[in-house]
């Protein structure tokens, strides 16, 4: 396995496998992996070639400096956790490789619309950070298919606009949210529940569930199960911080025309910010 940090290294190693015939998968990450990011490898090498897997903490997607500083860097053992899946390269860029002029002169790429709505409008930026790292990472790869986890639901959204929007031949590949045998989405961030909370978190996607039941029974009173949501993370210990259904398909309101709906949940337990989706057909 390679493991690369220079951009000119990487675009060498990019033409070889292209030059040979090979097509190319690609997994983006921030690093601190788990099984839900080793599931994504495990698809993208059922779907290409050659596997390509960055690692970057990507700082234009934080909003706040202590949340970038904190953010768990476990670069050694991600590599070690690629090579043993037999991932053909690694990507390990510094934010002076990915924005040599600065944070404040780069280029950036924004989706409009998807970018500024649900949790776009709480986190101003976010996906500007996250559209422009992406845009910049699949300019270097140069991928045929790209693997991200469904779990970050208005992130895939956000990216496969973009791709559509700016004509890039690449295929986006959701995948399937991982979890834990209770429940639980797999998150780096579950590393920093104690352990009282995380006998507490799966109760998230418990509630999830619970709402999906309430919203099959009526799919256009969206407020009633929100309203529901929230009391029962109250009522489990969490601070609900965002809870939106919506239509699967737009991101927009639930009408009469939906097909498929999407509960979005984002909620706190202690100073872990938990979140997670499920996607219900309504016809």
């Amino acid at each position: 396995m390679l493991t690369i940090e220079n951009t000119v290294q990487l675009r060498e190693q990019i033409r070889r496998y292209k030059q040979a015939g090979k097509t190319i998968g690609f997994v983006p990450t921030m690093g601190n992996l788990h099984q839900g990011h080793l599931t994504l490898v495990r698809k993208a090498k059922e779907l290409a070639d050659v596997v390509i897997v960055s690692i970057f903490v990507n700082p234009m997607q934080f909003g706040n400096p202590d949340d970038l500083q904190n953010y768990p860097r476990t670069v050694e053992q991600d590599i070690a956790l690629l090579e043993d899946l037999g991932t053909e390269l690694v990507f390990t860029p510094t934010p002076e490789i990915m924005y040599p002029k600065g944070l404040d002169k780069q280029t950036f790429v924004e989706v409009p619309l998807l970018s500024n709505m649900l949790e776009g409008a709480s986190r101003p930026g976010h996906f500007r950070g996250v559209a422009t790292i992406v845009t910049k990472l699949f300019n270097l790869v140069s991928p045929d298919v790209a693997c991200f986890g469904e779990k970050d639901f208005q992130q895939v959204a956000v990216i496969r606009q973009m791709v559509e929007d700016l004509a890039m031949d690449i295929d986006i590949v959701p995948v399937p949210t991982v979890r834990e045998q209770d429940g639980l989405a797999m998150s780096s961030r579950n590393n920093r529940l104690t352990e009282d909370e995380r006998k507490i978190a799966p109760a998230v996607a418990t509630i999830m569930h619970e709402m999906a039941d309430r919203l099959l029974l009526e799919p256009l009173d969206s407020k009633a199960v929100i309203s529901f949501g929230e009391l029962r993370l109250k009522e489990v210990g969490m601070t609900p911080d965002e809870l939106f259904i919506r239509d699967a398909d737009t991101l927009q309101d639930i009408t009469t025309e939906a097909k498929n709906a999407v509960i979005l949940m984002a909620a706190f337990l202690g100073s872990v910010r938990l979140i997670d989706n499920k996607i219900i057909q309504l016809s």
